[in-house]
Order: structure tokens, then C-alpha cells, then sequence
């Protein structure tokens, strides 16, 4: 064999496994895996009821089980300062984020800088950190940023919560402490960085409209991970407008993507008294995606195909996938969410739970 026709078939060899990569290649999170992830935060004030699951053959299974075994990798957890019972506090989160650690789930912790809910309409700073000066502020949220970082060991987390309108309020109010803004996240920024090698910071922005002002805000921020909420009730009934726009982000910003909230209900029925969020005909994509079984899986398989097709779009998270009728069907303060949640009125998974799983 000529020395030139060596060269021709390890030219040939080469050109074919790169396209073999290339064909094969999957959005890549650092670690190389797409996030099929559900937020569970619920689950464990939800598993003191002792409530049964079944597969999607009807087989009474472990909760954990089943979501492992329909391709879901990751488990969101959020994560409150002092909340007014043990529920979503430092030391249940701790040891939840063990238990999935040791079954392989891969642990998103969603850091709310509140003692309760934190969203666009309401970011209140922790009881014990009002009145601090902004400088003793500042410190405190690199302690608690580290401590998180060093005690729970997540492989993301969220500095804030849907933070459209800042964090910690009134000191890092968007519109009224624009720079304190931005040091309070910097300063929880340098202390999963000072801490951590591995672990992925997300920024956390719902919705769309607006969205690209907001990320143009906090360009100066050391972060990995774009991360959006989309709910059609409150984001837009458009998954075309909803790809662009996190195409345009990703792209203006160079930095990875991810849906951090989304659902869609089965039914418009409800499993207990507490009212549903989501109840209307009017609040669904129709006729695309009816509030059906067949709907709801179809919607996820939307938003899944939506963030594998993207250039750096790296997964996305269901919301609520555990929040069945837990405190019983006629509960008037459980679930809001028993009709979006990946579970059926008998707590039988849904076909929806199938698509968490990346071929």
C-alpha cells in the first residue's frame, strides 16, 4: 500500500467519526447530559401522607422509582431562609437532596433568598436578615450561598427565583437599587465559585416578554445557565415565540438554556376543594395540546423537542410533577395543582412521564 493511500483512508477514517459525533452529538450541560428534571419540592411534606404510586402499567411502585425509570435525571428543589414549618428549610432540603443524590438523580437547588415564596410579584427578604446595613447584608448572602454550597453539594443551583424584579427587597429592588441588585448577586456568585468547581449557576427569568432587557441587565454576573419559566397561561400561548426567544438569548448572551418551570394539565377536573390554577379552556393551546392525557404528553414532548433543537439548550423542568390531592379530596388548603401534576387522580403515572426519556 502507497504511503499516499495510507494518508487517503486515515483522512477517510477520521472525516467519518467526526461525523458520527456529530450526528450523535446531544446538548451538553458541562457534564454532557440533557436535564430531563422535575421540581419535587413538595415531595417530602406529600410522603408523610403515605400515599400509593403506580406505574404506567398499574403496578404499585416507589415514587423515586418510577420517575428514574421514565428518564427523568434531575430533581429542582426550592430552598427557604426560615419558613414557618420544617418544609422547604435547610435541614429537609438536605437530606431530600441526599436521598436523590443516592438514587442518581443529579440535585437543582432553587435558592429563593426568602423565608416564603419568591416570584416577580414578591421577593421579601428573610425576617432575620431585615434591618441588616447593605454591606452586612451582602456577607450574609455569601455565608448562606457558601453553606448551601458546601452542606448540600447541588449540581445547580439558582441565585433567586424568578427574579424579574431583583431579589431581597427593598435592597436589591431592580427598579429602585438597580447596583445593589447586582452586587447581591454577584456576591452569592463568588460564593458558589469560591466553593464549588463543578456546580452550575442559573439565572432564573419568567417568562419571555422582556427577557432579553432583563439578561442585558445582568451581563456583568458570572453565571452558566439562562433559565426560563413558561406557562402558557401567563407566558403566551406561542411555543414558536417561546423557541425564538431562547434562541435570541442564548445567542446574545452565549450561554446555555434551560426551561425551569413549565406544565400543562390532563384535565380540567379537579381531585380536591382546593381551587386549581389552571381550570379554563381559555388558558390552553388549542386545539394543539386539549386538556387531555394524550394534551399534556404532547406539550412536553413540544418543550422537549424545543430545547434539544436549540443550540445550547440543555433540558427542562415540569413543575409540581408530585402535587397530587394528598390531604384527601375535599382539602381546601392542598393542592392547586392535582390537574397539571404527572400523576392521574388514582396516582397512576401518566403517558406524559414517558416522554422524560432521551433516546
Amino acid at each position: 500500500m502507497s504511503r499516499i493511500t495510507k494518508i487517503l483512508i486515515c483522512f477517510l477514517i477520521l472525516v467519518s467519526c467526526e461525523n458520527e459525533q456529530i450526528n450523535n452529538v446531544s446538548p451538553q450541560t458541562g457534564n454532557g447530559e440533557f436535564l430531563s428534571a422535575v421540581d419535587l419540592s413538595r415531595f417530602p411534606e406529600i410522603s408523610n401522607t403515605s400515599p400509593t404510586f403506580f406505574d404506567l402499567e398499574g403496578n404499585e411502585k416507589e415514587f423515586l422509582t418510577i420517575l428514574k425509570e421514565n428518564g427523568v435525571n434531575t430533581v429542582r428543589l426550592r430552598l427557604w431562609v426560615n419558613p414557618v414549618d420544617e418544609h422547604s428549610g435547610f435541614n429537609e432540603v438536605k437530606a431530600f437532596s441526599q436521598t436523590l443524590r443516592n438514587r442518581g438523580f443529579k440535585v437543582w437547588l432553587t435558592l429563593h433568598y426568602s423565608d416564603t415564596w419568591a416570584d416577580p410579584g414578591q421577593q421579601e427578604t428573610p425576617l432575620q436578615w431585615q434591618g441588616l446595613d447593605f454591606e452586612s447584608l451582602k456577607e450574609t448572602v455569601y455565608n448562606y450561598t457558601a453553606q448551601v454550597i458546601n452542606e448540600i453539594e447541588p449540581d445547580y443551583i439558582q441565585i433567586g427565583n424568578e427574579i424579574n424584579s431583583g431579589m431581597l427587597h427593598p435592597y436589591g429592588n431592580i427598579t429602585t437599587n438597580y447596583q445593589n441588585f447586582l452586587n447581591l448577586l454577584q456576591e452569592a456568585s463568588n460564593a458558589v465559585r469560591d466553593n464549588s468547581e463543578d456546580c452550575k449557576i442559573i439565572l432564573h427569568f419568567a417568562g419571555i416578554q422582556n427577557s432579553d432587557w432583563f439578561f442585558n441587565q445582568v451581563s456583568t454576573i458570572d453565571y452558566d445557565i439562562i433559565g426560563v419559566s413558561y406557562y402558557p397561561i401567563w407566558h403566551g400561548m406561542s411555543l414558536n415565540n417561546l423557541k425564538n426567544a431562547m434562541q435570541s438569548l442564548s445567542e446574545a448572551n452565549d450561554k446555555q438554556i434551560i426551561i425551569a418551570e413549565t406544565a400543562y394539565p390532563f384535565t380540567l377536573e379537579w381531585n380536591d376543594w382546593t381551587n386549581n390554577i389552571v381550570g379554563l379552556e381559555e388558558q390552553l393551546i388549542l386545539p394543539e395540546y386539549p386538556a387531555t392525557e394524550l394534551g399534556q404528553s404532547k406539550f412536553v414532548r413540544a418543550i422537549k423537542t424545543i430545547t434539544q433543537e436549540l443550540e445550547k439548550g440543555i433540558g427542562f423542568c415540569y413543575w409540581g410533577a408530585e402535587l397530587i390531592a394528598w390531604n384527601g379530596n375535599q382539602a381546601t388548603n392542598a393542592s392547586p395543582w392535582e390537574n397539571q401534576a404527572l400523576f392521574d387522580f388514582s396516582n397512576k403515572a401518566l403517558p406524559a412521564l414517558e416522554e422524560f426519556k432521551i433516546e
